[in-house]
């Protein structure tokens, strides 16, 4: 049998979905810790026709909150099999995507005025 992998397919309405390969057909034991505390709610559904377990786990709202929150989904044995974050807050100010999505603001504002400028038929530099 093949090491068992888990592969995020989708993080929708608060729930994290998963597909789970490598296990065959007994019900698979996860576990889902957030700072090295369990958490509880990880729910499987056989899916026998496509050889996997789709594998669902709801974040519990009182764990969402300013920072960053980091949750690792590993096997029974305690070995990562995968993991996602969760960025919010004014903490991430500062945070490099942050800075990125200001930067892609401006260069739109920059863009629109360029574009109002050109329509005009005026030289963009006096000299």
């Amino acid at each position: 049998m093949t090491a068992p992998t888990l592969k995020q397919t989708r993080f929708h309405a608060g729930v994290w979905h998963g597909e789970l390969t490598g296990t065959g057909p007994d019900h698979p034991v996860l576990h889902v810790t957030h700072q090295g505390v369990a958490v509880d709610g990880i729910t499987f559904t056989h899916d026998a026709k496509a050889g996997l377990w789709r594998v669902a786990f709801p974040v519990p709202p009182g764990l969402i909150s300013e920072g960053v929150q980091t949750f690792l989904i590993s096997d029974e044995d305690g070995r990562p099999l995968a993991s996602f974050v969760i960025l919010a807050g004014e903490a991430l100010a500062g945070d490099i995507r942050a800075e990125v999505d200001l930067l892609r603001a401006e260069l739109d504002l920059l863009k629109r005025a360029f574009r109002r400028h050109c329509q005009t038929n005026q030289p963009f530099l006096d000299g």
